[in-house]
């Protein structure tokens, strides 16, 4: 039977048989390295989403598969454990480079990751399945952060006063600050490095905001 939790089942057994994420297999069959998260198989108010039969023909071509083989994976054949399946799809999430992230393509108008230039970075399994990593590049983000660090953002975490956040503006720039003071109209971002100014922004100026979840240190 053709159900909504049989086919990602299927594309996650692909994926494992080939060694690779879920996102790791969109990278591979040319999408989006988003396509496939967890976070995108439910609509926010828990309707099933449905992979298209496009991405399904790409990830099968990609992989040198047969529609019998998707097939017979759906019918929870030739398939790996299901503990096997959570955990490889747990612990990859994209990767970009601090300076890249203030360019466009890479994000989405929520602060998600989209476009084709990501890397990839093996992580905890408790790891919220919407993160990504962002790696520090120079010295403005002394002494919490140090060039080559890799910090953990999960763009739908709430944001709270005191919490280290990544913000984008709206002109493409792109800072790692800790929140200060939100109200309707600004936003108020104190500098993690003393030697550098902290911000304010009106709301209109800010494109997303993330938290921080942790830094890979």
């Amino acid at each position: 039977m053709f159900s909504h939790d049989r086919i990602w089942a299927a594309i996650d057994a692909l994926a494992a048989r080939h060694n690779l994420s879920a996102s790791g297999l969109a990278r591979r069959a040319g999408l989006d390295p988003t396509t496939f998260n967890r976070s995108k198989r439910s609509a926010g108010d828990g309707r099933p989403r449905w992979p298209s039969t496009e991405s399904i023909a790409k990830v099968i071509q990609a992989t040198g598969a047969t529609i019998e083989d998707f097939t017979t994976l759906m019918a929870g054949k030739g398939a790996l454990d299901a503990g096997v399946l959570a955990r490889r799809s747990a612990v990859t999430v994209p990767l970009l480079g601090f300076a890249q992230a203030g360019t466009g393509g890479f994000f989405d108008d929520a602060g998600y990751p989209v476009g084709q230039g990501w890397d990839e970075i093996q992580l905890p399994a408790q790891t919220n399945e919407t993160a990504y990593a962002l790696e520090v590049a120079g010295n403005s983000m002394l002494p919490l952060y140090r060039d080559g660090d890799v910090i953990i953002v999960a763009p739908g975490a709430s944001v709270r006063r005191g919490d280290r956040v990544v913000v984008r503006t709206r002109d493409g720039e792109v800072m790692a600050k800790i929140l200060q003071r939100r109200t309707a109209r600004t936003i108020e971002l104190a500098s993690v490095n003393p030697d550098y100014p902290d911000r304010q922004f009106t709301v209109d100026e800010v494109e997303w905001m993330a938290r921080i979840l942790w830094a890979s240190q």
